[in-house]
C-alpha cells in the first residue's frame, strides 16, 4: 500500500503490533485445530451463508458471499468441506484466484448465533457428478463445488457481532437512501434504461436462474 501523507502513526512490525496489543492467551491458541470437531460440524450444519476469501497470484483479494438452506455446505470427512457454485453473475472471481492460488479462508454464520466459525486451507474445483448430485436443489444439481482441504479451523468469539448487534432487528438500519442493485448499475455503468427495466431483468433472472 502507499504512503498516506494523512497518516504517521502506522504499525509496520509484528513486534511493535505485539507490544501494543500484547499475544493471545493459551485458551485461544489451543482453541485453533487443524480439523473439525462435533462442535465445528454443528456450526457448518445449521449455517446458511459463509464468506469466502481468497487472492489472485499477485495477492489481489476477493470474498465473495454463498448461501444456501443451512448445512448446504457438506462435510466429507473432519478435513474436506464441499460447497456448492449456484448461478451467478458469471464473474468467477474465486474460481479465477483459485486457479492462480489455492488458498482460502471461511467464515461460518449462524442466524442468531453470535460466535462465528473460521476455517482456512487450500482449495479445487471440482466437477464430480456424485458430489454435485448430492448437493442438487429442486432437481438442479450445481455445475461445479469447491472442495476445500482444511488446514485450521477455530469458533470466532462473539465481540463484533455483539458490538454491532447484528442479529437484534431492533437496531437495523434505516434503508431510506441506500440504492438498490438496479439503481446502483444504472448509474455506475452508465446504462441507457431505468431502474425498473433493470430491476425487472433482476427479478427475472433471480426466477429462472436461482438454482
Amino acid at each position: 500500500m502507499a504512503k498516506d501523507s494523512r497518516f504517521c502513526e502506522v504499525v509496520a512490525s509484528e513486534s511493535e503490533l505485539r507490544a501494543l496489543i500484547g499475544h493471545p492467551s493459551e485458551v485461544v491458541v489451543r482453541g485453533r485445530l487443524a480439523a473439525l470437531d462435533e462442535h465445528c460440524r454443528a456450526y457448518i450444519a445449521n449455517s446458511p451463508f459463509v464468506i469466502v476469501a481468497t487472492a489472485d497470484g499477485a495477492g489481489c483479494l476477493d470474498v465473495s458471499p454463498k448461501g444456501d438452506p443451512p448445512g448446504f455446505v457438506q462435510v466429507l470427512d473432519d478435513s474436506t468441506l464441499a460447497i456448492p457454485e449456484r448461478p451467478g453473475n458469471r464473474r468467477a472471481d474465486t474460481f479465477s484466484n483459485l486457479l492462480q492460488n489455492p488458498h482460502v479462508a471461511l467464515i461460518f454464520l449462524v442466524p442468531g448465533k453470535q460466535e462465528t466459525l473460521r476455517v482456512g486451507g487450500t482449495a479445487v474445483i471440482v466437477r464430480d457428478r456424485w458430489l454435485r448430485e448430492q448437493m442438487a436443489i429442486a432437481g438442479k444439481a450445481p455445475e461445479f463445488a469447491l472442495l476445500v482441504a482444511i488446514e485450521e479451523v477455530s469458533i470466532h468469539c462473539a465481540k463484533c457481532v455483539i458490538r454491532s448487534k447484528l442479529w437484534d432487528t431492533a437496531y437495523w438500519p434505516n434503508l431510506d437512501g441506500v440504492p438498490s442493485l438496479a439503481r446502483a448499475i444504472v448509474d455506475q455503468a452508465k446504462l441507457a434504461k431505468s431502474p425498473a427495466e433493470v430491476q425487472a431483468f433482476i427479478d427475472e433472472d433471480i426466477r429462472k436462474h436461482l438454482y
